[in-house]
């Protein structure tokens, strides 16, 4: 029987409670499909930090590369000043293991209210190839005469031709994997980030006659945020960098119906990869167990797919369509008329049977 290693970091707040429904599920897709996952706990977070002082243990990157991917449920602590946990684990992490995708789908389901009027499932379906380790996020910069009139800050945005090259391709690659509207949008800023983005639109083009057979689209960040509300339908997969990532993919969440149904994977395609619910650690919501784990769950169905378990996270899917379009009221956490528990049995059940 095929099995797979998997790091598991439940995290703060709600993400040990949203981890344990996608292992659930993970574990009916496992037992379906015929292979295992052999899980490993890493108490890495806010707890742990508040106990230790300590983000991560020295040893923390070397131990998570033993795995085949990482099932991530939420970093960030009440009691933690933010930014403490964020760059030292997420960012941290990201940069460490080199995942230098951030994969954001975003997918209207049947019976998900969308605040965008006339639009439905049909309209609302594409992804987000946002690049990862460089931009404005690569930590370059500084700070002079901190605290008086004459303070400056530099924040540099480092854009690579290796960097930038890898990311366009697989945006490339996973539209022809897609197979639906075989198109690739370029989101930049060509007419004020002159030289970051002239490297990205020489490259993206360059790139793009190696892939005749997808179409290639340019859009400026914010007529990609106009033209997601007005029409998604255009789109099939965005390919940007760091920063404008970051900013679509949550306007993307909430078109697809809110952060309780949208997750993500920190992609690294030779090496470990992270995947992870989008909605962060809801801490005024833990031990309630009203919080969604859709999105916990959808994170893990893209592990699968990254594994190569491509059937047991396509019934995944389906069985996650199933729940919100014949049984919750809501994706917000305590209006779903059902608990987290109960929406994870549900979800496992469907796995296990459709």
């Amino acid at each position: 029987m095929k099995s797979y290693k998997i790091a598991v970091i439940p995290g703060d707040g709600t993400g040990p409670e949203v981890v344990r429904e996608g292992v659930k599920v993970l574990d009916a897709a496992a037992e379906r499909f015929g292979f295992k996952l052999d899980y490993t706990w890493f108490d890495y977070g806010g707890d742990r930090y508040l106990k230790t002082g300590e983000v991560l243990p020295d040893d923390a990157v070397d131990r998570l590369k033993e795995h085949q991917a990482i099932f991530l449920g939420a970093i960030g602590h009440p009691d933690v000043k933010p930014g403490i946990l964020e760059k030292g684990i997420l960012l941290y992490l990201r940069f460490a293991l080199d995942q230098y995708i951030n994969l954001r789908p975003v997918v209207l389901y049947p019976g998900v209210d969308t605040p965008l009027k006339d639009k439905g499932p049909e309209e609302i379906d594409f992804v987000v190839v946002r690049e990862n380790t460089e931009g404005l996020y690569a930590g370059a910069g500084g700070v002079l005469r901190k605290g008086t009139p004459d303070e400056v800050a530099v924040q540099e945005s480092i854009n690579t031709r290796k960097g930038v090259e890898r990311c366009i391709r697989f945006a490339f690659e996973y539209a022809r994997k897609r197979n639906k509207k075989k198109k690739v949008t370029l989101c930049g800023k060509t007419n004020v980030l002159t030289f970051a983005f002239d490297l990205w639109e020489r490259t993206f083009y360059e790139v793009a006659k190696e892939y005749p057979d997808i179409e290639t689209d340019y859009a400026h960040v914010d007529a990609t945020c106009m033209w997601m509300v007005k029409n998604p339908e255009w789109f099939d997969v965005i390919v940007t960098d760091n920063m404008f990532g970051d900013i679509i993919t949550d306007l993307g969440a909430m078109i697809q119906g809110g952060m309780g149904i949208a997750a993500g994977g920190n992609i690294n395609p030779e090496g470990v990869s992270m995947f992870e619910p989008i909605g962060g650690s809801a801490p005024k919501y833990t031990g309630k167990n009203v919080i969604n784990p859709l999105a916990a769950i959808c994170a893990g169905q893209m592990m699968l797919e990254s594994l190569g378990e491509e059937d047991a996270a396509r019934a995944i899917e389906n069985a996650v369509k199933k729940v919100v379009s014949e049984k919750l009221e809501s994706l917000s956490a305590g209006r779903m008329g059902y608990s987290t528990t109960e929406v994870g049995d549900m979800v496992a059940e469907f796995t296990k049977s459709l």
